[in-house]
């Protein structure tokens, strides 16, 4: 089996100034963004349990088409999450409840994914985005998650592109 190039286990929850929040940003950026992929963001009560949680609060959630955050998930979590429904076909994502990986292609798709959906929210970017992935305990074989983007992620470029997802210059296609 390949080693997976990105493990996007959590080590321990950050500090809250470590990363930045749904908090930090416009809640109505994220929810137009994650729309244009047919997406619904649904914001959580703060410390109320988050549903769909696979690594647990504040870890964002899944449920069908809705991605469910509070005001304390990181923006990272939030677009890692919505990344897995947006690989999907429409047809499947009404089907995952938690866990929406298919394989470890997708996932080290979803994570150069993530970052492609940070530089088209406002206020965070792509390269805060893999800082943050950083700061919260992914791990990635050359170290950082900027690095894993922009030095082995050929396979996952190659994923999201062949599906329309990417650009061949390393960009969010267009929706």
């Amino acid at each position: 089996m390949e080693k997976l190039a990105a493990e996007a286990a959590p080590t321990k929850a950050a500090p809250a100034t470590d990363v930045m929040r749904l908090q930090d940003i416009a809640f109505a950026d994220a929810a137009a963004l994650l729309a244009r992929y047919g997406l619904k963001l649904e914001r959580v009560a703060d410390g109320a349990p988050i549903p769909g949680s696979y690594w647990g609060e504040p870890e964002a959630g899944l449920i069908g088409a809705t991605v469910y955050a509070r005001g304390d998930t990181p923006v990272h979590s939030l677009l890692h999450e919505a990344a897995h429904l947006i690989v999907l076909p429409p047809e499947r994502r009404e089907q995952v409840h938690t866990d929406a990986t298919d394989s470890i292609e997708e996932e080290d798709a979803v994570c150069v994914l993530q970052s492609l959906l940070g530089d088209a929210l406002p206020g965070v970017g792509g390269e805060r985005v893999l800082a943050d992935m950083d700061v919260w305990g992914y791990t990635f074989r050359l170290g950082s998650a900027s690095a894993y983007v922009r030095q082995d992620a050929e396979t996952a470029w190659s994923w999201l592109i062949a599906r329309g997802l990417a650009t061949a210059d390393r960009r969010l296609a267009p929706r």
